[in-house]
């Protein structure tokens, strides 16, 4: 049995997989804010929870937001700052008795649905995060690449790329740079931009909403969202030239991107012609924690 754990900065879900990936039971906490010790807590209570409902010890792969340290073995650059500087993996394997994998959120989405999801015929998938952040991860032949440095997959943190006047410098990110990808495609930046353009204060949903409508600034502001999001993804098609890229997160419901990204990127690629498929998660909200669990192999 395999057992994924998905901690995020408002929930922690665990799930137990069986050999074959069906979902034998699944479980969801709060994450105590601020509080590593009692993440720590939470985790373990999950674990044993589902072993005592299973009867069945497994192993244990967490998604987590950043990443570790290849040089300190510390979590680094985590939007949850109380597991940054923390040895996450050792704590835990710790307090389970039992070795712990670590991986990203993005990869383990990326893993999950290259496995057994939208890109499960793949040979190489991106695994594309869309929402209050944005992330990425890369998977070839069902196995995740982190990179030397922990990072691959982390596009949302270059320059918007082929940049318009009104996007240059960019908006301030949180890494410290400016014009990151993720201060203009992310949720919160779509929704932040309409309200500085048009002075309307509206969620993503509700301009999405009001675009079916027929509204003219809305459906102005997904074209500036789709433009945006294939320049990047044709980054990421000249760097890595995945066969598929995998979205997920809330923008991903956005039904109209996937008869529109394939020709943008491929005007904005460096090649003749793109057979890069983009096609929306399968698993949805629970790829993350499958793909956590998807961290071991079916020997372990």
């Amino acid at each position: 049995m395999r057992i994924g754990i998905d901690l995020g900065g408002t929930k922690i879900e665990a799930i137990a997989l069986d050999d074959a990936g069906a979902t034998l039971c699944r479980r969801r906490v709060p994450t105590p804010t601020g509080d590593y010790r009692g993440i720590l807590e939470a985790i373990v209570a999950l674990v044993a929870g589902i072993e005592r409902e299973t009867g069945v010890s497994g192993s244990v792969g967490v998604g987590t937001p950043g990443a570790l340290s290849l040089r300190t073995g510390l979590i680094k650059n985590s939007n949850s700052t109380v597991l940054n500087g923390k040895l996450l993996d050792q704590d835990l394997a710790r307090a389970l008795s039992r070795p712990v994998r670590i991986q990203n959120d993005a990869n383990c989405f990326a893993l999950s649905e290259a496995i057994d999801g939208a890109g499960a015929r793949a040979e190489s998938v991106f695994g594309v995060i869309l929402g209050t952040a944005v992330g990425g991860g890369l998977v070839v032949d069902r196995r995740v690449i982190a990179g030397r440095n922990r990072i691959a997959g982390e596009w949302g943190h270059n320059p918007i790329p082929w940049p318009k006047p009104d996007e240059w410098p960019g908006p301030p990110c949180y890494c410290g740079k400016t014009g990151c990808i993720e201060t203009l495609i992310s949720g919160p930046a779509v929704a932040r931009e309409f309200q500085a353009l048009t002075a309307r204060s509206s969620t993503t949903a509700e301009i999405v909403r009001a675009a079916d409508g027929g509204d003219r600034e809305a459906t102005a502001a997904l074209h500036r969202l789709a433009d945006r999001l294939a320049r990047g993804l044709a980054m990421v098609v000249n760097v890595f030239d995945p066969d598929t890229i995998v979205l997920g997160g809330g923008l991903s419901n956005l039904k109209q991107l996937y008869a529109t990204l394939p020709a943008l990127i491929a005007r904005y690629a460096f090649s003749d012609g793109v057979e890069t498929m983009v096609v929306p998660a399968v698993h949805g909200d629970s790829s993350g924690v499958r793909g956590a669990a998807w961290l071991w192999p079916a020997s372990a």
